[in-house]
């Protein structure tokens, strides 16, 4: 967007002192043209962009122009990151702090830019929970929220299986997945994750901790989804597919299990067909999956889930036999 293009080069700016167009051009991925179209509307709005000319010359921002976000508060600044999801905001309780950090980043901005919000929310939506996933909440997960804020030790008692736990955690963040809210928390020397609509209470203690800086949350949730995808989807089923089959794939199967298919299919053949690996569950999960696809799939190995799937075929021919 045009709006976010222009506080970018603002800020690259104040940030750089001077920078010259093909600069410019490059950080922001536009052509040259259209960062002098960009300087052009930022005069025109009030921002002091000046030309310096010759072989050290650029544009800079004149007399120290900054942008300034007054009276932004530390919880106020947080949140603002969060902002582009007012759902998962509000049940965290960050409603009022990401409230207040919009109303003053728009009241920092030269007029032409002060529809960003407005623009933005025309244009996109974000509905993250799944279609048939609870509406509401977990209860504590405010709470967790806080704790994770202010790095605060938690003592967490987690409904596991039949029986009930107790453990004291180092609360490092939360992650939202399909609708569901998931805490990564250091226990000793580890991170283990928790699903926060399994904890049945939450004991914020007076102890604080000192967060691993190096911990890097994306890449430690990256490596706990591939890993329960590995342990969720053990057996492999090699089939062949049509062009009808594979574009199926994404509707009959899990995502998980489709991006791994598409992903390793070869080249397609004289009719189109492809052969690739399926993911499953079980040989008995897999045979229930399959039979959705009907004629569009042929199943090469384990022989005795071919076999299975022929016995049900010429089952199913005899049925609707004339």
């Amino acid at each position: 967007m045009r709006a976010a293009r222009l506080i970018s080069l603002v800020l690259l700016l104040q940030n750089r002192e001077t920078m010259t167009a093909a600069e410019l051009a490059q950080e922001l991925e536009v052509s040259e043209r259209t960062v002098y179209r960009d300087v052009l509307a930022l005069g025109a709005a009030g921002v002091p962009v000046y030309a310096d000319r010759g072989r050290a010359g650029g544009y800079r921002l004149l007399g120290g122009y900054r942008t300034r976000l007054t009276g932004l508060s530390r919880a106020e600044a947080d949140a603002l990151f969060l902002s582009g999801l007012p759902g998962p905001v509000d049940e965290m309780g960050l409603a009022e702090p990401v409230a207040a950090a919009r109303l003053k980043v728009l009241a920092a901005l030269p007029p032409p830019l002060r529809d960003a919000a407005r623009r933005s929310g025309q244009r996109f939506h974000l509905d993250v929970p799944g279609w048939f996933g609870a509406a509401d909440p977990p209860p504590l997960l405010s709470e967790l929220a806080t704790a994770v804020w202010q790095n605060q030790v938690v003592e967490l008692r987690y409904h596991r299986r039949d029986r009930e736990v107790t453990r004291t955690v180092q609360p490092y963040g939360l992650v939202l997945k399909g609708g569901v809210w998931y805490l990564v928390a250091r226990v000793g020397d580890d991170h283990r994750t928790y699903r926060v609509d399994r904890v049945v209470g939450v004991e914020v203690t007076a102890t604080g901790f000192d967060r691993d800086e190096d911990f890097d949350l994306a890449g430690f949730w990256s490596a706990q989804v591939t890993g329960f995808v590995e342990a969720m989807l053990p057996e492999r089923i090699t089939v062949r597919l049509s062009p009808a089959g594979l574009r199926a794939l994404r509707y009959l199967t899990e995502p998980p299990a489709a991006q791994e298919a598409l992903a390793a299919a070869g080249e397609p053949d004289g009719q189109g067909w492809v052969v690739t690996r399926l993911p499953v569950e079980s040989l008995d999960v897999g045979y229930t999956m399959l039979l959705r696809f009907g004629p569009e799939i042929e199943v090469l190995d384990p022989p005795p889930l071919r076999d299975r799937l022929a016995e049900a075929a010429t089952r199913l021919g005899a049925l609707y036999r004339p």
